[in-house]
């Protein structure tokens, strides 16, 4: 993914909310589902890691970004933004 790539979807991910939350039991098998299913749906997911979990928003996001195959864009304090390109439901065109 080039710069100007990563700069266009860090300018979208401004405007969506959080959706997610990770909380004092980390990532589960469950969590990690939801967070497919969502990429597959709107291809840019932002989320927040709670004070109580384990992981730091860089571990969180590195986590999720191998095992779902998404990029992560970027990670800003306690926060995290992924992005996967959908198989079925294109909706973001990359510059």
């Amino acid at each position: 993914m080039t710069g100007k790539q990563r700069s266009y979807l860090r300018s979208l991910a401004n405007s969506i909310p959080a959706i997610f939350q990770v909380g004092k039991n980390g990532l589960e098998p469950n969590s990690i589902r939801q967070f497919d299913e969502a990429l597959e749906a709107r291809e840019l997911v932002k989320a927040s890691v709670m004070r109580n979990s384990p992981l730091t928003a860089r571990e969180a996001a590195d986590t999720l970004a191998g095992e779902l195959g998404a990029e992560v864009i970027q990670v800003l304090g306690n926060r995290f933004v992924l992005y996967r390109e959908s198989k079925k439901n294109k909706v973001i065109q990359l510059p």
